[in-house]
């Protein structure tokens, strides 16, 4: 994935159009993702990319977001991203990767993805059982991060391989690692070593699915 200096650039590419000859600045940027100049300039040294931002962004000008977050140059965007495809985006549904959240209001939006990304998520046949949903919390770092836009298919339930999966717990929601022991009961991990393994029943655990992919990859 690009670095978000890298995409904010491509942005300033494509609306380069809309400033006529005045050159498009930082500030432009943060105006059009509608993003303090504050935390624009703490997002972009920390390389923290605001993802719901740049969905508005590119839902208003029919750019399929991967197109801005991989590197395509802004005349590649024109054409292409006409052919995409949709999924449901769970805009306000967090699957904690730390202490636990769910949110009751199951309202979705689409989500445009062009078929190179789809492919990844084991191509257009699978599109119907795809979800989009936020994360939340660090336990699952590096592998994810808080808001980070993570795909579910939900008619991959099996972990008898192990895998990564989106669970139901007494506890809330979570995005976690999940292995199968000797005795039946399920070992729950977090990739963030600083956090501890917990072992739960199967008749704990509720599989919503598997997590297929996110705006980078999944191992």
């Amino acid at each position: 994935m690009k670095s978000f200096f890298d995409i904010v650039e491509t942005i300033k590419d494509v609306v380069s159009g809309e400033f006529a000859e005045k050159k498009v600045f930082d500030k432009d940027v943060a105006e059009l993702l509608d993003i303090s100049q504050m935390n624009f300039a703490t997002m972009k040294k920390r390389n923290k990319i605001p993802f719901n931002e740049l969905l508005d962004f590119c839902a208003k000008r029919s750019i399929a977001i991967n197109w801005l977050l991989y590197n395509q140059s802004p005349e590649s965007l024109i054409e292409p991203t006409n052919r995409f495809y949709m999924v449901r985006y769970f805009s306000s549904v967090s699957a904690s990767a730390g202490g636990g959240a769910d949110n009751a209001d199951f309202d979705f939006e689409p989500l445009m993805l062009e078929g190179n990304f789809v492919a990844t998520l084991g191509g257009e046949k699978e599109l119907r059982f795809i979800e989009a949903i936020n994360v939340s919390g660090d336990s699952m770092e590096p592998s994810f991060s808080y808001n980070d836009i993570v795909f579910i298919n939900r008619s991959k339930t099996d972990v008898g391989r192990g895998g990564i999966f989106t669970i139901r717990t007494e506890h809330g929601l979570f995005i976690k690692r999940v292995q199968v022991r000797i005795d039946g009961k399920l070992d729950i991990i977090s990739d963030n070593k600083d956090y501890p393994i917990s072992i739960a029943r199967r008749d704990e655990v509720e599989i919503i699915g598997r997590v297929v992919g996110r705006f980078g990859c999944v191992d």
